[in-house]
């Protein structure tokens, strides 16, 4: 049986380019915001981006040099997170007044935070060899 490619091969390429931009996405803003627009109303989100910001990085580099438990830690993280944000977004409006990566499932990002997570772990089982199973 030929042996399956790395996490950064083929499709696993563009995977890690959406998590890079992803990843500076939610990093460059939050950073302009914390430093710009941050009173006490708008810290939660803007450090919850933050820690998306370091989630998206962490993954990136995980899915780049085929850090499969990293990539799995992190993935995981995000889906738990992109969920978490979203329904307490949806259920409290007042908590986010300023959107964030994971507010509203992502809605101010096309949805691509709540998708990106099961693609993610998605690839990593379908790059997994038989002694990784």
């Amino acid at each position: 049986m030929p042996e399956r490619p790395d996490t950064s091969h083929g499709f696993g390429r563009a995977l890690v380019a959406v998590y890079a931009v992803f990843a500076l996405a939610a990093s460059a803003r939050s950073i302009v915001q914390l430093i710009a627009e941050v009173d006490s109303d708008t810290v939660v989100p803007y450090v919850l981006s933050a820690f998306a910001g370091v989630v998206y990085i962490l993954a990136t580099a995980a899915l780049a040099l085929n850090r499969r438990r990293l990539a799995l830690v992190t993935i995981g993280i995000e889906l738990v997170g992109v969920l978490a944000v979203g329904i307490v977004s949806l259920v409290d409006e007042g908590l986010f007044p300023d959107e964030t990566v994971w507010s509203d499932f992502g809605r101010g990002y096309g949805f691509v935070p709540l998708v990106l997570p099961f693609i993610g772990l998605w690839w990593l089982r379908r790059t997994r060899t038989a002694h990784q199973a």
